[in-house]
C-alpha cells in the first residue's frame, strides 16, 4: 500500500467519488481504494452522522476506521438536528484538510444530495429546525397519511415531490420547512446551482451497479445480517435512552421498523419483511437519482469483488493522472 500519494499541480482540486444503491459494496470498494492509495474517506450517507446508531447504518467497523481515516460518521447524537447545509459545510471542510495534505479524498455513498452539495457547491437552504412545524406536520402525516402530506408538497414543490416517496416523510416534511421558512421550493433553490460551475471539477464519479434481482437479494441478506447481528437490541437501547420514534434519525431504514415492533405494533417478521421491502423501494430511488448524472462511469459488479473494484478504480485514475 502506499503511504501517502503525490498528485499532479493541475489536479489540486480533484476527488473521486463512489455512489450506488444501498448495498451495492460502495463502502467496501471505497475502503479497498483508500488502503491500495493511501486516500481518506468522507462518508456521504445521512443516516451514519448519527452516533450509537451502527448496526442498522452499516457503518465502517472500528478495525476498517483504524486501517483508513473517516470522515463525517458520528458527527452527532440522534437528538441533535442536522440539515444537509450542515453536512455540507462539514463535509467540504475536510474535502479540503485531505486535499491540503496531499491526499485523496474519496466521497462515498448513497446520499446523493450529500454527494452532490460537495461536488456541485449546492446553494442548500440554510433553513434552521422549526421544531412546532415538524411537529405539526408530523401529526397530520400520521392522521391523514403520507399520501396526503406528498399532495401538500406537489402544490408547492411539484419538482421535489416527483423525487420523493409518499413514505419519505422525513425528507417531505424538511422539503415542506423549507418552503415554509423561505417562501421558496427546494428545487427551485437547488436548480439555482445547475448551471454554475461545481465546486470540485475534477471530480471523477463512479457509480457501481449490478443485476436488480441479485441487488434484491443482497439487500435481504444484509438485514438478515444485521438482524443477527443484535439490530433489535440496538434498537431497544436507543429506545431506553429516551430517542422519541419520531426523531428524524429514528425514522431511518431499519429504526423506524424495528421501533415499531418494539412498541408493539406488529411482530418482529412483519418489521424485518416491511424494511426489505422499504429498502428495495429505496434502491429503487437512489438509482433513478444517480442514472440523472452523466458523469457517473458506472461499474457493473455483478461478478467482481470490492477489491477488483477499486483496482478498476486506481487503473483508471493513475492512467487520468490523478497520481504521478
Amino acid at each position: 500500500m502506499m503511504e501517502g500519494m503525490h498528485r499532479n499541480r493541475s489536479n489540486d482540486k480533484r476527488l473521486v467519488a463512489i455512489v450506488g444503491p444501498t448495498a451495492s459494496g460502495k463502502t467496501a470498494a471505497a475502503h479497498e481504494l483508500a488502503r491500495r492509495v493511501g486516500a481518506e474517506i468522507v462518508s456521504a450517507d445521512s443516516m451514519a452522522i448519527y452516533r450509537g446508531m451502527d448496526i442498522g447504518t452499516a457503518k465502517p467497523s472500528p478495525q476498517e476506521r483504524q486501517e483508513v481515516p473517516y470522515y463525517m460518521v458520528d458527527v452527532v447524537g440522534p437528538n441533535e438536528p442536522f440539515t444537509v447545509a450542515d453536512y455540507q459545510e462539514r463535509a467540504v471542510e475536510a474535502v479540503e484538510d485531505i486535499i491540503s495534505r496531499g491526499r485523496l479524498p474519496i466521497l462515498a455513498g448513497g446520499t446523493g444530495l450529500y454527494v452532490r452539495a460537495v461536488i456541485d457547491g449546492l446553494n442548500i437552504p440554510s433553513a434552521g429546525i422549526d421544531s412546532a412545524l415538524r411537529a405539526r406536520l408530523k401529526r397530520e402525516a400520521d392522521e391523514k397519511g403520507g399520501e396526503w402530506l406528498h399532495k401538500q408538497l406537489a402544490e408547492v414543490d411539484p419538482a421535489a415531490a416527483g423525487r420523493l416517496h409518499p413514505n419519505d416523510i422525513k425528507r417531505i416534511i424538511r422539503a415542506l420547512e423549507v418552503y415554509e421558512q423561505s417562501g421558496r421550493p427546494m428545487s427551485e433553490i437547488v436548480e439555482e446551482t445547475r448551471l454554475k460551475a461545481p465546486r470540485y471539477p475534477g471530480a471523477v464519479l463512479y457509480g457501481l451497479t449490478m443485476d436488480r434481482e441479485k441487488l434484491y437479494r443482497r439487500i435481504e441478506e444484509r438485514i438478515d445480517e444485521q438482524i443477527r447481528r443484535g439490530l433489535v437490541e440496538e434498537v431497544r437501547q436507543l429506545l431506553d435512552f429516551g430517542y422519541d420514534v419520531d426523531l428524524p434519525a429514528m425514522q431511518g431504514l431499519g429504526y423506524k421498523e424495528i421501533a415499531a415492533h418494539l412498541k408493539g405494533e406488529c411482530d418482529l417478521s412483519f418489521a424485518v419483511e416491511t424494511l426489505k421491502r422499504s429498502t428495495r423501494r429505496f434502491a429503487k430511488r437512489q438509482y433513478t437519482w444517480f442514472r440523472a448524472d452523466k458523469r457517473i462511469r458506472w461499474i457493473d459488479v455483478n461478478d467482481i469483488a470490492p477489491a477488483e473494484v477499486a483496482v478498476i478504480i486506481e487503473t483508471e485514475l493513475r492512467e487520468a493522472g490523478v497520481f504521478e
